[in-house]
């Protein structure tokens, strides 16, 4: 799961508490405060404005039913936040399943949404979990302009091996080191690319890069409206160098039964459609990610 939002230098952090929840202490499944309240849940979410905005779609969710929620958005990549989540200083966390089991186990061998949900619930550290995995994807791609794609008549990442010219690539810098980045490339693909770094996960000034000629190619995630409305191209990974990178919800002992129910019917409702109609409206909008959510949250009849 990165677009034409401003990109994010620093780590925000946001400590909004709100509480929802009516008259009637509503039964979670689990343990509840004296005063009938939910309890408190802290949720992250990655420096990634899509991201962001489904952080926020759990929070709001879980608020509704009466849960009092801590926002810790803008953190970062996993690097840093994944010691929060093994430490329990964060409790959900919006994720992607390919790249996640990536991260904890680079030498996995699955390649279909179901095993990579299974060995990621494997792989996580702890007490960690996943709930079950939306359609919804967000898959880190390889993409040219159509421009370039006539020229070099370019339809497969691996058609870029026959391009008679040094092609570099835009993307955060841990691309250098992803499984699916530079060596990854050059192993599966014999697609030799040089590293642009440009820290903002896909965002515009990755798409900049892309557009104004800084680099051949970008990685941009498959969600993001600016790939149809700059009519890119996005080749195809035809060796699944990329996994499927479903969203998915990483959650701690401390999520008891009510959250999960809440949380699992947010992912029932993230279809790819839906995940390209909230990026979309986020752009087109320039709504904060709390009033994003909102708008789809009131769309689904799942916030009051």
């Amino acid at each position: 799961m990165n677009k034409n939002m401003l990109a994010i230098t620093g780590v925000a952090l946001l400590a909004v508490t709100a509480c929802g929840g009516g008259d009637d202490p509503l039964d979670t499944g689990g343990d509840t405060e004296a005063d009938g309240e939910a309890g408190e849940l802290v949720i992250g979410s990655q420096r990634y404005y899509s991201n962001t905005i489904l952080a926020e779609l759990y929070a709001q969710v879980l608020e509704q039913e009466g849960y009092e929620v801590q926002r810790e958005f803008e953190i970062g990549q996993r690097e840093v936040y994944i010691p929060e989540l093994e430490s329990g200083a964060i409790d959900v966390f919006p994720e992607y399943t390919g790249n996640l089991l990536d991260y904890l186990d680079g030498d996995n061998d699955a390649a279909e949404a179901e095993t990579v949900h299974a060995e990621l619930d494997q792989a996580l550290p702890g007490d960690l979990e996943v709930l079950d995995y939306a359609e919804a994807t967000d898959q880190d791609s390889y993409v040219v302009t159509a421009d370039f794609a006539e020229e070099h008549d370019l339809s497969t990442v691996g058609d870029l091996a026959d391009v008679e010219e040094d092609l570099r690539i835009a993307s955060n810098s841990e691309f250098e080191t992803r499984p699916y980045g530079i060596e990854g490339l050059a192993e599966t693909y014999g697609v030799d690319l040089t590293l642009v770094p440009v820290e903002d996960s896909g965002g515009p000034l990755t798409l900049g890069a892309l557009l104004d000629g800084e680099v051949e190619v970008a990685n941009i995630y498959s969600a993001d409206p600016a790939i149809e409305e700059n009519d890119l191209v996005i080749l195809e990974d035809t060796e699944s160098l990329v996994l499927p990178q479903n969203v998915v919800p990483v959650v701690s002992s401390a999520v008891d039964d009510g959250a999960r129910s809440a949380l699992e019917e947010v992912q029932g409702l993230l279809t790819q459609e839906a995940l390209l109609e909230i990026n979309a409206y986020s752009q087109s909008s320039q709504a904060s990610p709390a009033d994003v959510a909102q708008w789809w949250l009131e769309e689904q009849g799942l916030n009051s």
